[in-house]
């Protein structure tokens, strides 16, 4: 029979990294707290029959959020048949107090100390079977990013989860809170006695979540013992039981930890690194520059400012485009070579050229997502969600937001289920609406298209940078103005844990980067394809048989919608079939571009696969402005459908949904007509 194994643990005590480690699995790793929103399971790598099941990170079982609230009903209600608890052990006073309250439901468990590589990097000491011996379970030292320790640290949990080797409850509590605490449990009756007396605990502590589940006959006896048991504890037995834990945990410290000569209170390197990216005056101006040399990497053509030299990103780009023009080339000739009809041929030639033209941009995709899990899992993503706070509180929401709205940069479908794990209503629901202005991997090939093709004499990475930044920019006013007419305006609390800098294994950074670009290529090889053949369906034919492009039913469709853009700038009826096929997914619409700007022709398509020609009846339709007010407003509209279908899911509503899709499309339009009104004015 299989066993379950829960890792339970405190934000950024390195839980994920120790989930894949010891199942192999491709889960994200993140280095701020949230990142793992919902539990997720994987097998043993070396033990088909033990199942992990990576559960949210939480500082106690005290649920005061969303991501708590799961991780504490698995432990409670679900009854795995062990958990590890791991434990940061450079910040080992904190995270034991999740230990000391895991311990007291009495599950078979194994702690899990783990970064001791920077516990011996700071000179101190931990002995780990000094302190296995006073908690009576088993204490194992790991790194979990080396992977040092795990083979131990697995087989210790397979035998507490086979053996079902209980931890003793600690007597932590005075005589007087214990009586009252036994007396509560008491008066439960029934049923599991040992969760009756960890019930009686959380009672104690005024849990409106376990109050709400006492029987109603029993309720009023209850509640009196709770009374007494306040005043056993001088008025506040939460208060009491806390002080009694860290008290319990104190003595553990003073017993098993020895601190090296560097001492505790020496300013450490994340330290000196954070007087200078938090500065309140230059972590902005960082921020920005960081970010302009991530883009730097992935589109520049003069490269470290040296004339003809690429960017990793584009050099790469340019190997894909060359071997997928070979591989379309000789597709195409064997089509042609088998007898194909003309429209066979049309057809084929046309679904390479739309896969092609999204395939063409997975270099840049996998450069930029590469530097953006590295700055992740560094831990400076947790610094810029710190800083962002100065400028969310004044629109009414905290720098948690802006944890959901960086994942957005990879995927809006995660980042808006990140929104669960903020406390605030407002602030979920705010955040829902402007997260998918936040520039996601999907929407970068439809900016690299455009510098390709109309920024050619410009500073293409100046370009796409600025979309970047226009998407955070008209997210925190639409902030504004949400909160100012939307929501009333309350301030919003935002606590954090800034994690320690690290440098991030490379095993870490593939994995993440690995991730985003599978499923970019999956939806290329799936979505994109099937709409590609539909597309092409569309632009061949209409109710009279096969025909010209301009007379198709898909010129049809574009013709009847194009005046809704003409004031953006893009009244052509081919963008405006864009807009829509982007809708199904983002890169779609470079698929349409490339079905839609090219004749359906074996020269024009051995052109364009070739590198030959870079789309270019597109500058017959755009111009740099209209071009901009293109990208902007596919920044800004609404999401694919299924970041809709996130959105309906974490509101509950179709009718919070649909005014989310509505803020989202007004806001396009308008920054869109702005950009081309003025654009025009300008230039």
């Amino acid at each position: 029979m299989s066993i379950t194994i829960a890792l339970a643990g405190n934000p950024n005590c390195g839980k994920t990294t120790l989930f894949n480690e010891i199942t192999g699995s491709r889960q994200h790793v993140g280095n701020w707290p949230g990142v793992t929103v919902e539990k997720k399971d994987g097998v043993y790598k070396k033990n088909k029959d033990v199942v992990i099941m990576d559960l949210p990170g939480t500082y106690s079982l005290s649920p005061y959020s969303a991501e708590e609230i799961v991780a504490r009903d698995y432990i409670v209600k679900e009854k795995p048949d062990a958990v590890i608890n791991i434990v940061d052990g450079t910040s080992i006073e904190r995270n034991l107090y999740l230990t000391m309250q895991i311990m007291e439901t009495r599950i078979p468990m194994v702690v899990a100390m783990n970064m001791m590589d920077e516990v011996e990097g700071r000179g101190d000491q931990i002995d780990c079977g000094g302190l296995s011996k006073l908690l009576g379970v088993p204490v194992i030292p790991i790194v979990a990013r080396t992977g040092k320790g795990l083979k131990e640290l697995m087989e210790a949990a397979v035998s507490a989860a086979n053996r079902r080797q209980r931890p003793e409850r600690p007597e932590i509590f005075d005589n007087q809170l214990a009586d009252a605490i036994s007396a509560i449990a008491d008066a439960l009756g029934g049923g599991d006695s040992e969760e009756n007396n960890w019930k009686a605990i959380k009672l104690a502590e005024n849990d409106e979540i376990i109050a709400k589940t006492v029987p109603s006959d029993k309720k009023g006896a209850v509640d009196e013992l709770v009374k007494a048991a306040n005043k056993a504890a001088d008025g506040d037995a939460e208060a009491k039981i806390a002080d009694s834990r860290y008290q319990y945990i104190a003595k553990l410290v003073k017993e098993c930890v020895k601190r090296g000569s560097k001492g505790n209170n020496q300013e450490t390197k994340s330290d000196k690194l954070d007087k200078i990216l938090t500065n309140r005056i230059l972590a902005l101006p960082i921020f920005a520059g960081i970010m302009y040399l991530l883009f730097a990497c992935t589109f520049s053509e003069n490269f470290l400012f040296i004339p003809e030299l690429p960017s990793p990103g584009v050099w790469l780009a340019g190997i894909v485009e060359e071997a997928w023009g070979f591989v379309a080339e000789g597709v195409v000739g064997a089509v042609e070579g088998l007898g194909a009809s003309e429209w066979a041929v049309g057809l084929v030639a046309s679904c390479l050229d739309g896969v092609g033209a999204v395939f063409g941009f997975l270099p840049l995709v996998l450069v930029l997502f590469l530097l953006m899990s590295f700055l992740e899992d560094s831990g400076y993503m947790a610094r810029v969600a710190f800083v962002m706070d100065r400028i969310f509180r004044h629109f009414g929401l905290s720098g948690r937001s802006f944890i959901p709205m960086l994942m957005g940069f990879g995927c809006s479908v995660p980042a808006l289920m990140a929104s669960r794990t903020l406390e605030s209503d407002k602030d979920r629901k705010i955040t829902m609406m402007i997260t998918p202005f936040m520039s996601c991997g999907a929407k970068l090939p439809i900016y690299a298209m455009f510098a390709a093709t109309l920024f050619v004499d410009s500073n293409q990475t100046m370009v796409v940078f600025s979309i970047y930044m226009l998407g955070i920019i008209v997210a925190i006013l639409g902030a504004l103005i949400l909160n100012k007419f939307a929501f009333k305006s309350e301030t919003s609390n935002f606590i954090m844990e800034l994690p320690q800098y690290r440098v991030p294994t490379v095993k870490s950074v593939l994995i993440h980067a690995w991730e985003k670009v599978k499923g970019f290529a999956v939806k290329a090889g799936t979505v994109i394809f099937a709409s590609t053949v539909l597309i092409w369906f569309l632009s061949s034919f209409n109710f009279s048989g096969l025909c010209d492009m301009e007379e198709s039913l898909l010129a049809s469709i574009g013709n009847g919608i194009k005046w809704i853009f003409a004031p953006l700038g893009f009244g052509d009826w081919r963008a405006s079939v864009g807009v829509v096929t982007g809708w199904i997914a983002k890169e779609n619409i470079v698929a349409t571009f490339g079905q839609l700007f090219g004749n359906v022709s074996e020269e024009t398509v051995e052109a364009v696969m070739a590198g030959e020609e870079a789309l270019p009846a597109i500058t017959e339709v755009f111009n740099q402005v209209s071009a901009y007010s293109y990208m902007a407003f596919n920044l800004l509209c609404m999401p694919c459908f299924a970041a809709v279908g996130a959105m309906k899911r974490e509101y509950g509503s179709w009718k919070w949904t649909l005014r989310a899709v509505g803020f989202q499309m007004l806001t396009a339009y308008v920054v869109a007509l702005l950009i081309n009104v003025v654009g025009n004015m300008i230039f």
